[in-house]
């Protein structure tokens, strides 16, 4: 069976605006955090004697995707404390965010923030940084890199009123930079 064309993009559509309706709902869900359970003191020292012995020396190891939609787990691109806050539809992250944490400096550090295409603008983003900073209150908030043009509408709408205002800023002494 065939179908003309203009049905064929109804269910591309369709299909889209579906798509666009979960993260809609995801962003809603943002407090709803899956935590990976390596953050437990415990756990950290038997994943690293795990990961020392294996013979893996480059990078920490990454915690597997967990069934929560929204997951804080250890960072796959920055070592040293670095952390990734996701939002997970379907198989994949729709959106990802690095962040660290300097709590004697009271200073917050956001990097490479990515939302896949079909889900930009649904609110993953703002949600996932309102979150961080409700569950850190007190930081001042920034990024290592600056803003790309055509993102820099979208950071001064999140960065308003928030201290730091997401702008450049070095990490502290206290921080490698991973």
């Amino acid at each position: 069976m065939t179908f003309p064309d203009s049905a064929k993009g109804s269910t591309r559509d369709d299909l889209a605006e579906g798509a666009r309706e979960a993260a809609l709902r995801l962003a809603g869900q943002a407090h709803v955090v899956g935590r990976d359970p390596d953050t437990e003191p415990w756990r950290v020292l038997i994943q690293w004697i795990r990961w020392w012995l294996s013979g893996w020396r480059r990078g920490w190891p990454v915690a597997a995707v967990r069934d929560a939609l929204w997951q804080d787990m250890v960072s796959g691109e920055r070592s040293g404390g670095w952390r990734t806050r996701a939002a997970v539809l379907g198989r994949e992250h729709a959106f990802a965010v690095d962040y660290h944490l300097c709590r004697r400096c009271r200073l917050g550090w956001v990097e490479r923030p990515h939302t896949m295409p079909e889900y930009q603008r649904c609110g993953l983003a703002s949600a996932a940084l309102a979150q961080l900073r409700a569950e850190h209150p007190g930081l001042f908030w920034h990024m290592l890199g600056g803003h790309f043009r055509e993102s820099r509408p979208f950071w001064a709408a999140v960065g308003a009123g928030v201290p730091g205002g997401y702008q450049q800023r070095e990490v502290c002494p206290h921080i490698t930079n991973g």
